[in-house]
């Protein structure tokens, strides 16, 4: 008689351990969906920071020129060579040659050379500017370690010199061909004149007629 309910017993805890089993491997529900809350903005961005504007240093006042000492270069023998070019410059012809003394009575070196060809340079005079390019032309070959320095410079000056020389001489020559047409047309006017003279004399009319011979008497 218990048979029959130890079997609906054991059929009964049967279905109850399925229905464990199917529970425990049935999928998860999906997660209701939440309402969606919109997004807050952004926080402003900071103000830019005030721009420093850099304090300017007060400009500094160029040294003055140390005295032309060539023993003692100083900031260079072109840069010293060059205020020496400024300073001969505007000196009047006496100036001029007495700097030329000056530098005469000086032992002869490159420095010395080049400070006398810049001086010959503004005499105006030919003859001094042909010694000028003589001058820099020994400079230019020398090759002691007092004219290397000097050398591009030399260069400069004398190719200057020599447009210098060659602008000079056509203005020269142009100035004497205008002379000689000058004096041609000077010669073509004094003979046009007297030939003019001759025509002048040619057409005056004589105001005294021929004397009139005197009848010779009958025999």
């Amino acid at each position: 008689m218990c048979f029959p309910f130890i079997r609906r017993l054991s059929l009964a805890m049967t279905i109850v351990a399925a229905m464990g089993v199917a529970a425990c491997t049935a999928p998860p529900k999906a997660p209701a969906a939440t309402s969606a809350v919109p997004a807050s903005p952004p926080p402003p961005p900071p103000p830019p920071a005030p721009a420093i504007t850099p304090v300017e240093a007060e400009p500094v006042a160029p040294a003055t020129q140390p005295a032309l000492a060539f023993s003692q270069y100083g900031q260079g023998p072109v840069v010293a060579m060059l205020a020496y070019a400024d300073k001969v410059r505007p000196l009047s012809p006496p100036e001029l040659a007495a700097e030329l003394g000056r530098l005469g009575d000086l032992v002869e070196t490159p420095i010395t050379q080049t400070q006398m060809a810049l001086v010959l340079a503004q005499t105006r005079n030919p003859a001094d500017l042909a010694r000028a390019l003589g001058l820099l032309q020994r400079v230019i070959s020398n090759p002691s370690a007092e004219a290397l320095p000097l050398q591009p410079l030399a260069r400069t000056l004398a190719a200057r010199f020599t447009e210098q020389r060659r602008v000079e001489d056509d203005r020269d020559r142009q100035a004497q061909q205008l002379k000689d047409s000058q004096r041609r047309i000077d010669q073509l006017n004094d003979r046009l004149e007297a030939v003019r003279a001759i025509e002048r004399s040619f057409a005056r009319p004589n105001s005294t007629p021929p004397p009139v011979a005197a009848p010779k008497p009958a025999p």
